[in-house]
């Protein structure tokens, strides 16, 4: 394979374009993600965490954004808790009523959380108990998760965010681990890698979720050699330049850190065996700052979080180390663990 021609990493550009969507400037074209603007905060802020910027932020203006995320809690004795996208479908009809998908999704749940430790909340304000309660109404008799008590499909993804709330939490009692399990190893095609579900296509986003639940919840040992094997050899084939998601598919900046982070987590990220990685992710870059899904095409927070994501894998520009697992820093991990330690 051609070597590249090696490109420079914009660090200071990528800083400005994610404190540009923290100070509310997001531009029209993404316009359809005002439904889940905490998301969109926690691509910017867990950037800004790889990048080691979180502590420029202002403490007046961190706590104005945790104070937000806590007005998106839903609690509730129906099984209807945990965090919302956004504030955009609480009209002031509804307000403060559970109507119609005014409740908790599970990975507005999960990104949340993370949000709120990354900008150096304890949790305290967090109803974990009923957020597990409604944990244990969305896992389905396969094993699977669905997104919410009702409207949201169910697949490897949710399994993947119940897991993640349960280790942030230290509360496993939210899932029947063998039925997530099981549906985990049905899940596993005959090409090696895993579907969204049994029968569906082998995906290095679905792998990435079966394969972090299984770390989380410390049952990698369950996939056999021969599993273990496969695994390794169908995310390897998926580098050309980048990393696609499945084959037949172009390379794309995302895929950097959902395969990467699968190799890592299956001790085999060393075995890539191209210089060219980092160089696909870099010509992803934009002139005015963040990461695009691929070249000549715009920018946008979550690629530009999985970029910087994939390049901490590798390495690369002085990043904060990740903690693949659970898609945060290393940092942040520590953070959790010294929570659990209080929480005993």
């Amino acid at each position: 394979m051609a070597t590249l021609l090696k490109l420079s990493f914009q660090k200071e550009l990528h800083k400005k374009y994610l404190n540009r969507f923290l100070n509310g400037r997001m531009p029209s074209f993404l316009a359809n993600m005002d439904s889940n603007r905490s998301i969109v905060l926690y691509f910017c802020v867990s950037g800004l965490d790889i990048l080691g910027d979180i502590d420029d932020i202002p403490e007046e203006r961190k706590n104005q954004m945790i104070d937000w995320l806590y007005s998106l809690q839903v609690e509730d004795d129906e099984p209807v808790s945990g965090f919302q996208g956004s504030t955009t479908i609480n009209t002031r009809e509804y307000r403060g009523k559970h109507q119609a998908y005014q409740w908790g999704h599970i990975a507005t749940t999960y990104s949340c959380l993370l949000s709120l430790l990354i900008l150096g909340d304890d949790l305290k304000r967090v109803n974990t108990k009923e957020i597990i309660k409604s944990l244990r109404a969305l896992q389905l008799d396969d094993g699977s998760y669905k997104g919410a008590i009702d409207g949201a499909e169910s697949d490897m993804r949710f399994v993947f965010c119940a897991a993640a709330i349960s280790y942030i939490l230290n509360n496993w009692s939210g899932i029947d681990i063998e039925k997530m399990l099981d549906f985990i190893l049905k899940s596993i095609s005959y090409d090696g890698g895993i579907g969204q579900g049994p029968d569906l296509e082998s995906h290095c986003g679905s792998t990435f979720c079966a394969i972090a639940a299984l770390a989380l919840s410390n049952n990698l040992h369950i996939l056999s050699q021969e599993q273990f094997k496969n695994l390794r050899r169908w995310l390897l084939s998926r580098l050309e330049i980048g990393f696609n998601g499945r084959p037949n598919k172009p390379t794309d900046t995302c895929y950097s850190f959902w395969t990467g982070g699968a190799l890592k987590l299956l001790n085999a990220y060393q075995f890539i065996e191209s210089d060219d990685n980092p160089n696909f992710v870099l010509m992803t870059q934009d002139k005015y700052g963040g990461f695009s899904k691929w070249v000549n095409s715009a920018s946008d927070p979550m690629h530009t979080y999985f970029g910087l994501a994939g390049l901490s894998l590798m390495n690369y520009g002085d990043l904060n180390e990740m903690f693949p697992a659970l898609n945060c820093t290393s940092r942040i991990h520590s953070r959790i663990k010294k929570l659990h330690l209080q929480w005993e």
